[in-house]
């Protein structure tokens, strides 16, 4: 049993580069085995009403100054690619329309992944199955009827996927994790099921790896209290270390199921048995 444990940077990075990297660095420290980050074509997910509606941010006082200011382009994902290499650590993203995914093409990254918001965009899930690499997908507000679909289409193009059981509220109330759909999701598609969380703190996710969780995804960062939206829904880099931590042990205290004495046990045996 190995849990792959995924930092999702996502846009916690804040348009800033230099605390990418410092985000990347965390994940690396703690023993992560991936960063992912989040891309948009901000003129093609939002309407242009609503990217001139006012925002208050660092970057304007519009939605658009906003949104714009928590996008990389290629400079900053040419410095990311090269930078993950170096460390060690794989990277990829969301994309959240097509013209992203297209743009993510030109990186030789392993994964791709679909956002839970994403989940019912047909024409992006025909363009990221396509491509034949291993994804994830979040299935977060999601009916098992709009899973099936997404499921179908990926057996379709004969895309490895795997699911991710998720619930997308930002921060999740730990009452609302309802990890017994781990299982249900694996017994239904036959398939590798994860958890992305949006919790505080890191108890549900460890025991998501107990209720059988194959992957673990969870937003860092580096203060919760910065600016931005998924901060508060995110986790702090001494949290990061200790999740990986107790994940690995967790994954021992499963075992592997096989009904065995141990070496301790046969001693112990011996003495009270005779």
């Amino acid at each position: 049993m190995y849990t792959f444990i995924i930092a999702e940077i996502g846009i916690n990075h804040n348009g800033d580069i230099e605390l990418a990297k410092k985000l990347i660095d965390t994940a690396v420290i703690a023993g992560c085995d991936a960063v992912k980050f989040q891309k948009r074509t901000v003129d093609k997910v939002y309407t242009k009403e609503y990217l001139a509606e006012p925002r208050k941010s660092p970057w304007g006082e519009t939605q658009r100054a906003q949104k714009e200011g928590l996008e990389f382009g290629k400079k900053e994902y040419d410095e990311i690619d090269t930078y993950c290499r170096g460390k060690g650590i794989e990277w990829y993203a969301s994309a959240w329309d097509i013209d992203s995914q297209k743009f993510l093409q030109q990186y030789d990254c392993k994964y791709n992944k679909i956002a839970s918001a994403m989940l019912t965009n047909d024409e992006l899930l025909e363009e990221v199955a396509q491509e034949g690499k291993y994804t994830f997908i979040a299935t977060g507000m999601s009916t098992l009827e709009e899973i099936e679909h997404a499921v179908e289409i990926f057996e379709k193009h004969h895309c490895a996927y795997e699911l991710m059981h998720c619930n997308s509220t930002y921060p999740m109330p730990t009452e609302d994790a309802n990890l017994k759909v781990i299982k249900v999701l694996a017994d239904i598609y036959k398939c590798k099921v994860g958890y992305s969380g949006h919790e505080e703190g890191t108890l549900v996710s460890t025991c998501a790896v107990a209720a059988g969780a194959s992957s673990i995804e969870r937003h860092i960062t580096m203060d919760r209290t910065m600016y931005g939206s998924d901060q508060k829904a995110s986790i702090e880099p001494y949290e990061l270390c200790k999740l990986v931590k107790d994940i690995r042990e967790t994954e021992k205290i499963m075992g592997t199921g096989e009904k065995i004495l141990t070496e301790a046990e046969e001693e112990v045996k011996k003495k009270l048995r005779g």
